[in-house]
C-alpha cells in the first residue's frame, strides 16, 4: 500500500482514512505493507491491529535496520523523526537513486513509440509527465524510484495506491511484478481546483486510472466524476464509502465560549468553501450578539479571508485557529455547537462524521460524498447561504433541538464503522484473484 499520509503524518483526511482501512484490514487477517514518503529507505510492517499506533518499521539498510532496533524511544513523535516523517510529507532521495529510476524510465518508456495497448501508452506517458523541478512532483518521482525497489524485494498479493501522488509507483509496480492494482480516489485535481486545474497531475491521474484493474470511489459523487472527466471502463470502478473511527468520546463539553459556537474545520482552500463560511458568518453575528465562528485550518486562502473579516468589522466573534493537530482537533470539536462543511466539491468528507461523533450538529454540503451517506445533519448547496444562514439562525434560536440532533447524529455515526467497510474491500481484493 502507497499513501502521502498516514497517522501521526498528517495533513488531510486521507491520513485518517488510510488509518482506518488498514487498522480494520489487520482485524480480519490481512497483511499490510505500507510505504510513505520518508526520508529513509523503509517501510511499515502491520501485522497486528495495534501496529496501527507504534509503526513497526522495517528499514531496507540491514545496518540501519540494526541501529533503530538498538534504540529506545519514549514516544511515537521519536520515532517518526528518527524514520524521516516531517509534519509535511517530504522525501529526499541520493544521487544513486535518481541515477537508478532515470536508467528504469529510460528502459520502460522508451521501448516502443508505438503502442497497441492503453498499458504501453500510459507507461510511456508517466515519463513525461513526472518530469519537472517543482518540489511536489520531485518527491513523486522519489517514491515513484523507491516502488521499484519495493516490488522486488516485497512478497505481496495486491498493489493499494491512494490519490495521484503514489499512482506513478503504483503502475511501476503492476508493471515490474504483473501483480493486481487498485487505485483508490479519494479527491481528483477537479473537486482541488474547481476546475481543469493542473493538467499533469490531470494526466497522472488518468494514467493511474486507466492502469488499474479496479478503482475505489470514495462516493457516487466521486464515480461520476471519474467516469464523466476520465471516461474510465465503468466496468471496474467499485463504490466504498468511508468511515470513522470512533475513539474516546468525553463525557461533557469543555466549552471556549458562553454562546453558540459555529466551527469550519478543513483546508482553507478553494474546494472547501470557506469564503461562503465567511459570509453566512456575517450575517450571523449582526443578528446575534453571544455568537463566535472559528475557522481551523490553513490553505492559500487564509490570508484573503483574514482580511475579509477584518473588512467585515467581526473582530473577536470570528476566531482563526490555525493547522491543529489530532490533539487540538478532538479538543475544539468537544467544545463547539455546530459545524459547517460549505464544500464546492468534496468527495467524501470525515470531518463532518468526527464532528457528530461528538454529538455536534453538522450543516454539510450537498455537494459532497458523505451526504450519501448520512441521514442526520441538514443538506445545503454550497452557494445558496441564504438557505445555510436560515438554517444556522434555527438551530441558535432552538437550542434543544439543535443538542437533539446533535445526539441522533452521534449515534449514526457510531453506526457507520470502518470493519464494515473492511468487509467489502476483501470483497473486492477476491475480485482481482
Amino acid at each position: 500500500m502507497y499513501t502521502w499520509e498516514f497517522p501521526p503524518l498528517i495533513a488531510g483526511g486521507l491520513a485518517m482514512a488510510c488509518y482506518g482501512i488498514v487498522k480494520s484490514l489487520l482485524k480480519k487477517g490481512i497483511d499490510v505493507d505500507l510505504v510513505l514518503p520518508t526520508s529513509e529507505m523503509l517501510y511499515i510492517k502491520f501485522r497486528k491491529v495495534e501496529d496501527v499506533d507504534t509503526l513497526p518499521v522495517v528499514f531496507i539498510d540491514p545496518i540501519k535496520q540494526q541501529e533503530y532496533v538498538s534504540q529506545s524511544f519514549s514516544n511515537i513523535s521519536e520515532k517518526v523523526e528518527f524514520i524521516g516523517l516531517n509534519v509535511i510529507p517530504e522525501t529526499y532521495l541520493c544521487p544513486e537513486e535518481i541515477e537508478t529510476y532515470s536508467l528504469i524510465m529510460e528502459k520502460t518508456y522508451q521501448e516502443k513509440l508505438e503502442f497497441t495497448t492503453i498499458e504501453e501508452k500510459v507507461i510511456h506517458d508517466l515519463s513525461q509527465y513526472l518530469v519537472g523541478d517543482e518540489d511536489i512532483f520531485k518527491k513523486v518521482k522519489e517514491m515513484t524510484a523507491r516502488a521499484y525497489k519495493f516490488a522486488q524485494l516485497l512478497d505481496f498479493d495486491i498493489i493499494h495506491t491512494h490519490d495521484w501522488l503514489t499512482y506513478p509507483a503504483g503502475i511501476i509496480s503492476k508493471r515490474l511484478t504483473g501483480k493486481p492494482l487498485v487505485t483508490h480516489m479519494h479527491a481528483t485535481e477537479f473537486d482541488r481546483s474547481g476546475g481543469w486545474g493542473n493538467a499533469r497531475i490531470h494526466n497522472i491521474e488518468s494514467s493511474g486510472l486507466h492502469y488499474a484493474d479496479l478503482v475505489f470511489c470514495v462516493s457516487k459523487y466521486t464515480a461520476n466524476m471519474v467516469l464523466s472527466q476520465y471516461r474510465v471502463d465503468s466496468g471496474k470502478i467499485r463504490i466504498l464509502y468511508n468511515a470513522y473511527d470512533v475513539g474516546n468520546i468525553p463525557d461533557h463539553r469543555d466549552r471556549l465560549f458562553k454562546g453558540p459556537t459555529i466551527l469550519f474545520l478543513g483546508r482553507i482552500t478553494l474546494q472547501k468553501g470557506p469564503d461562503y463560511f465567511v459570509e453566512m458568518a456575517k450575517r450571523i453575528i449582526e443578528k446575534n450578539h453571544d455568537v463566535h465562528f472559528i475557522m481551523a485550518g490553513s490553505g492559500d486562502m487564509a490570508r484573503k479571508l483574514l482580511h475579509r473579516t477584518a473588512n467585515l468589522k467581526l473582530r473577536n466573534r470570528f476566531l482563526f485557529a490555525g493547522f491543529l493537530n489530532r490533539k487540538q482537533v478532538e479538543e475544539i470539536l468537544n467544545s463547539v455547537d455546530i459545524y459547517v462543511l460549505p464544500s464546492v466539491s468534496e468527495p467524501f468528507g470525515i470531518a463532518p462524521l468526527e464532528a457528530m461523533a461528538y454529538g455536534v450538529t453538522a450543516v454539510i454540503s450537498k455537494q459532497s460524498g458523505v451526504s450519501e451517506v448520512v441521514q442526520n445533519a441538514y443538506k445545503v448547496d454550497f452557494w445558496d447561504i441564504d438557505e445555510m444562514t436560515r438554517i444556522i439562525q434555527k438551530l441558535i434560536d432552538d437550542p434543544i433541538h439543535c443538542f437533539e440532533m446533535g445526539l441522533a447524529g452521534k449515534d449514526e455515526v457510531f453506526r457507520i464503522g470502518w470493519d464494515e467497510v473492511a468487509k467489502k474491500l476483501i470483497e473486492m481484493y477476491e475480485e482481482l484473484n
